[in-house]
């Protein structure tokens, strides 16, 4: 990456777990696609007024040479599993994964076309 990795924790403390969390998993999308220039991670907790736990949401923002990619995970009311930062992580970086694995085969041609 030329510009470096950007953390941003919304409504809750910075985290030595989840930092590492997030540097392990950007270095692993990053050995996968160098193409990437700038990365930047918005991890938000749920508001502090509710009486039962709330769900995290998790944005990555990716900027490439031919384009920009936005990952905006909003949790779902039925999906109770998201109370977990780590679990929002993780469904985040393997759409952001899907996307990038796409937009890599889009830019080297390997799409399949229709006769």
């Amino acid at each position: 990456m030329q510009v470096p990795l950007q953390i941003t924790f919304r409504n809750m403390e910075t985290s030595e777990k989840i930092d590492a969390d997030i540097r392990k998993r950007v270095d692993k999308l990053t050995s996968h696609h160098p193409e990437i220039i700038s990365c930047h991670i918005v991890v938000e907790a749920p508001a502090q007024h509710h009486q039962k736990g709330g769900l995290f949401k998790t944005r990555i923002d990716i900027s490439c040479p031919e384009g920009k990619f936005v990952i905006n995970r909003e949790p779902v009311a039925q999906h109770k599993e998201r109370e977990d930062v780590f679990i929002s992580l993780r469904d985040a970086f393997n759409s952001v994964d899907r996307q990038m694995d796409e937009y890599s085969c889009k830019r080297k041609g390997e799409v399949k076309r229709h006769e």
